[in-house]
């Protein structure tokens, strides 16, 4: 850490909000004050980028709707409370349930707002308690990874400084200029040196305006436009025979699939026209090699494993598979870092969990012992989860809910207790990411504001009222050497670490060796492809839903002042004249599930099927538009089909 002045300091911290940048930053701290956050030059990925969400997080960090002081929740509304109030209030709730129902009859909801190393501590609690419900699923990429290690056995993904070594890149639902920024100086280097980049998305997204071509496929349909291509690569005798034949199985299984149907009928099934697949086709004999990063979205369909299967498949044929600069990427294992052990999951029995796609439903509806408490950090699921009307209904009828978080967002309405938590600017931890390969340090650049405290401290100071605290409440430094084990093995001090970032000893491009870890030991393409389970169309709800990630913010991370007056959609230009609307006018948003007034825009270059909208907006703000999405479970990886919500739109009044 550099000091320029006695007044001045020069903090380095790494990003731990729900990003995969990651990005290296330092903060300038004046008189105990934050007064810039910007990205470290001294990154070796990130190099001194850093989207502007960051540089408006010191807004978050000190806005004056920010809850810095615990609250208790009664009839008459919240009132501030002291901590040793607020925790003893919660230790007799937890010991009083736990002696009539158990612990399985506490919820502990842990989301994904911050993935840092003492995060794992938080779980170590309710395990050194006896283990409470916990969750299983995911709201994101669960679909994705499941899909991957069915074809790879283990889903690594290429380095992104590996990108450096492609000819061609194609970005399928990926959109680097908003969610990941770090990519942009590759995909810029490889159009300088004559590579193609190809945008494929429903959206034409900030990405695939600087594409050299975006391609729009109907939602959902991504297997049928990566068949189409691969049906063109075998036509002309551009497969890698020799991967097929020596390093993967079922490779005649899978081209019978694609065979099965014309060119025409998987261009029309797909949406898109035969010369988009003939220039993806062009890229990756012309261009090699390719890399394919798969983005979030893509996973956002009930049976989305079968176009990511289908495009693992495309990269295996077209040799970019277990190359430099190839490679089908999404994403890395966040908590790969550490010692999970310190999660405590071998200290009891298994426990029961409850599928967080249909967390609403199952909250309503478990019973042996029912839910009576549900305790909820980095998470605002009424906002985020799908039926998000549900969830509201299941909190409402929980006995005892505690919620750790910064602003009262619509969960932290519902809760009895608030507790105000630190940002990443106010505590001393270590972050690992799912879009790279470096651990960075988190270094507390100020005190924190208020009485906030980080998860760790107030689970130390909860852990105090049990029979286990001596087993927990241990200091930050010695948890954190534990917890951090793998990466001092693998070279990096502590001290070492909190300087800046350190890449962890991963492979900058996975299978060079071709083999892998399936029982095969092959790759293995997918042979239970069910077409008839793709069904595009629906007379009553015509429209696919879309919600996108802002440019501005990183899901419901925001204030309520932060909010326009009503959320926004994106129409097709002549769709939404066919219907009689007008941009600017106020609409009525219908799904099966529920309706929610809207601000209509049109957009000439969207799909005719297609209704785009931005996500995280709070409910209680006027938006939110998880009140309309249907909560299901995908077909594998317990992932959140949010893309399957189909709507239509009506004038108001």
């Amino acid at each position: 850490m550099v000091q320029s002045s006695p007044t001045t300091k020069k903090i380095p911290t790494t990003c731990t909000r729900d990003c995969p940048n990651t990005c290296g930053l330092v903060a300038t701290v004046e008189q105990g004050k934050i007064t810039s956050l910007k990205g470290s030059p001294a990154h070796p990925y990130t190099k001194g980028i850093a989207c502007h969400k960051t540089r408006k997080f010191i807004e978050r960090v000190y806005s004056p709707e920010r809850i810095t002081s615990p609250m208790l929740r009664d009839t008459s509304g919240w009132h501030t409370v002291s901590w040793d109030r607020a925790l003893d209030t919660v230790a007799e709730r937890i010991q009083k349930i736990c002696a009539e129902d158990g612990p399985e009859a506490i919820l502990y909801y842990q989301g994904y707002g911050e993935r840092t190393a003492l995060k794992l501590l938080n779980s170590y609690f309710f395990n050194l308690l006896g283990g409470v419900t916990t969750l299983r699923g995911t709201l994101c990429s669960g679909t994705g990874m499941a899909a991957q290690n069915l074809d790879l056995g283990h889903r690594i993904s290429h380095d992104p400084l590996d990108h450096y070594n492609s000819g061609s890149m194609i970005l399928w639902a990926r959109n680097p200029a908003v969610t990941n920024i770090s990519l942009m100086p590759v995909i810029r280097d490889i159009q300088n040196r004559g590579g193609r980049i190809i945008s494929i998305d429903p959206y034409r997204t900030r990405t695939a305006r600087i594409a050299d071509r975006h391609i729009a496929p109907a939602p959902g349909m991504d297997c049928f436009l990566a068949m189409a291509v691969t049906q063109v690569l075998f036509a002309r005798g551009a497969e890698d025979t020799e991967f097929l034949r020596e390093h993967a199985i079922h490779g005649a299984h899978f081209r019978a699939d694609v065979e099965a149907f014309s060119l025409d009928e998987l261009c029309k099934r797909a949406d898109v026209s035969v010369d988009d697949v003939l220039y993806i086709a062009e890229t990756l004999i012309t261009c090699k090699p390719t890399s394919i990063l798969l983005g979030w979205g893509l996973h956002r369909h009930r049976d989305a494993h079968y176009g990511i299967r289908a495009i693992d498949a495309l990269a295996a044929i077209s040799g970019n598979i277990g190359v430099q600069g190839g490679g089908v990427s999404q994403g890395f294992e966040e908590y790969g870092p550490y010692d999970q052990q310190y999660w405590g999951n071998a200290l009891n029995p298994e426990r029961r969990t409850l599928l967080m796609p249909k967390i609403g439903e199952e909250l309503l509806h478990t019973q042996n012992p029912k839910i009576r408490m549900a305790f909820i950090t980095a998470a605002n699921p009424v906002c985020s989860a799908p039926n998000s009307n549900k969830v509201a209904d299941a909190l409402k009828q929980t006995e005892f809910v505690v919620y750790g978080g910064h602003f009262l967002d619509d969960t932290a309405e519902l809760a009895h207790v608030f507790l105000p938590a630190t940002t990443f600017l106010e505590e001393d931890d270590v972050m690992a990411s799912y879009g790279h390969n470096y651990v960075g340090p988190v270094n507390k650049a100020i005190e924190p504001v208020g009485e906030a405290r980080c998860d760790f401290h107030m689970f130390f100071e909860l852990a105090k009222r049990f029979d286990f605290a001596e087993r927990f409440c241990r200091k930050t430094t010695d948890w954190l050497s534990d917890i951090c084990r793998p990466i001092q093995e693998a070279g990096c001090s502590l001290a070492r670490l909190k300087e800046g970032a350190f890449r962890l000893p991963e492979p900058m491009a996975p299978y060079l060796d071709k083999k892998f870890p399936t029982p095969s030991g092959k790759f293995e393409f997918m042979t239970d492809f069910a077409p008839e389970k793709l069904q595009s169309g629906n007379a009553k709800f015509p429209y696919s839903l879309l919600t996108i990630a802002g440019f501005d913010h990183i899901c419901s991370e925001r204030s309520l002042g932060e909010h326009a007056q009503l959320a926004e959609v994106l129409v097709q230009t002549t769709e939404a004249r066919r219907l009689g609307l007008h941009d600017g006018e106020r609409v009525r948003l219908i799904s099966e599930v529920g309706s929610m007034e809207v601000i209509l825009r049109t957009d000439e270059n969207l799909r005719t099927d297609c209704v785009v909208a931005e996500r995280g907006g709070w409910i209680k703000a006027g938006h939110g538009f998880n009140q309309i999405t249907h909560d299901i479970s995908s077909t594998i990886g317990q992932g959140t089909p949010f893309y399957e919500t189909r709507v239509t739109l009506e004038p108001v009044g």
